[in-house]
């Protein structure tokens, strides 16, 4: 029975071998681990501060977009504007002649030459009144006002007459023509 318990114990003395060599194997393991988890939480906090801070970024261009588009809005039409107050002193001379004015043709010379200067100015900016009459009536341009019988059989689906001008501004259409055109 010595033999016995003498190989037992030898057993259970290479046992206690064994788990003191697994404890040291699982220790250094519970370290890296520990080092691998450190080194995650650091990555992690890492990519939330990138993340704030492109947040924040963001929300700073937001704002400065917002702030920009009102003061552009609020200016665009600035220099339209002023483009047309040399017209619009025209026309206030023009309507202080008429008051006191006894030559209609005088008149007429006046009111005409503000008109073209308007037109003129207007042209400056990129305004281009569309040609409608006598064109085929394309409802990507013209609005109908109404349809009636052509003429001849050549004005058929042909813009007769203008009641209100189309117009571009910078080849963009901004205005539909109102026409009447031919059936």
């Amino acid at each position: 029975m010595e033999e016995k318990e003498l190989q037992q114990n030898n057993e259970n003395t290479a046992e206690i071998a064994d788990l003191g060599a697994n404890t040291d194997e699982n220790a250094a393991k519970s370290v890296e681990e520990l080092a691998e988890v450190e080194k995650l939480n650091a990555e992690l906090a890492e990519q939330k501060d990138k993340y704030l801070r492109l947040m924040a970024e963001f929300d700073n261009f937001r704002r400065r977009t917002a702030k920009e588009n009102l003061e552009l809005r609020q200016t665009a039409g600035k220099e339209v504007i002023v483009s047309l107050l040399d017209v619009l002193d025209d026309v206030e001379r023009a309507d202080k002649q008429l008051q006191s004015a006894s030559d209609v043709a005088q008149v007429k010379e006046g009111v005409t030459l503000v008109f073209n200067k308007l037109k003129n100015t207007l042209q400056s900016l990129g305004l281009k009144p569309m040609e409608s009459v006598n064109t085929d009536f394309d409802v990507e341009k013209h609005e109908a006002i109404t349809e009636i019988p052509a003429p001849t059989e050549a004005l058929q689906g042909k813009v007769l007459d203008e009641v209100q001008k189309g117009y571009y501004l910078n080849d963009k259409l901004i205005r539909f023509a109102k026409v009447v055109v031919g059936k």
